[in-house]
């Protein structure tokens, strides 16, 4: 697992993956795996982690307040009131990864988002339900991070089911990650013991 691990010049020892990057260690070391419970900062995170489908995070990272300004802070109701005429404004904005199906989905996610809301409180309530076991990661005991669990597969089909788009497993464990619901930073990584001192403090919602 050490190999997995890698000290920073700042003497920070980090996950390997955001390299030398500030705005990626920045993002690792903050705010990667805290937990999330804002159902307007849950939005965004699921569909920007679809849109980082068939990319590099960073990309996505680097363009994250372009989308932000795109789609209205990623409002719920307003992007749920988008409609052609937004969609063809954002195609045309070089600001944000500009694909069609992909601006459609997050209009059709933002839709049954307020269905999901109305049914179950909020967003919030409905994904922590789905909180797995800590037993169901890195069945390996390696420490490799998978790319799908039986959670992440089980929350996609569901999320199907409801009408979203664009949430297959992996970008469903993708989106657990980053929203907190799991933790994967590595044991040794500094933020580890952060992360799981937030979830283990955090008031889990009730449906």
């Amino acid at each position: 697992m050490t190999e997995l691990l890698v000290v920073g010049d700042d003497g920070v020892m980090r996950c390997w993956w955001p390299g030398d990057d500030a705005r990626y260690r920045s993002y690792h070391d903050d705010e990667w795996g805290m937990p999330v419970v804002d159902d307007t900062r849950l939005f965004e995170k699921i569909c920007l982690e679809g849109f980082q489908s068939g990319l590099a995070w960073i990309t996505i990272l680097r363009k994250r307040d372009n989308f932000r300004a795109a789609f209205a802070g990623f409002d719920i109701a307003t992007v749920a009131g988008f409609g052609p005429d937004d969609v063809e404004r954002l195609l045309a904005d070089a600001g944000i990864v500009r694909h069609r199906a992909k601006i459609e989905s997050t209009i059709n996610n933002a839709r049954r988002a307020l269905e999901l809301i109305d049914s179950e409180g909020s967003l919030a309530s409905f994904f922590w339900a789905f909180e797995p076991d800590e037993r169901e990661r890195s069945a390996d005991g390696q420490g490799a991070i998978p790319s799908t669990t039986p959670t992440s597969t089980r929350l996609s089909k569901e999320l199907k089911s409801r009408g979203f788009t664009w949430v297959g497993p992996t970008t469903v464990y993708a989106f657990m990650q980053a929203m907190g619901m799991v933790n994967d930073h590595l044991p040794g990584c500094d933020a580890h013991d952060r992360v799981e001192q937030a979830r283990k403090a955090m008031a889990r919602a009730v449906r």
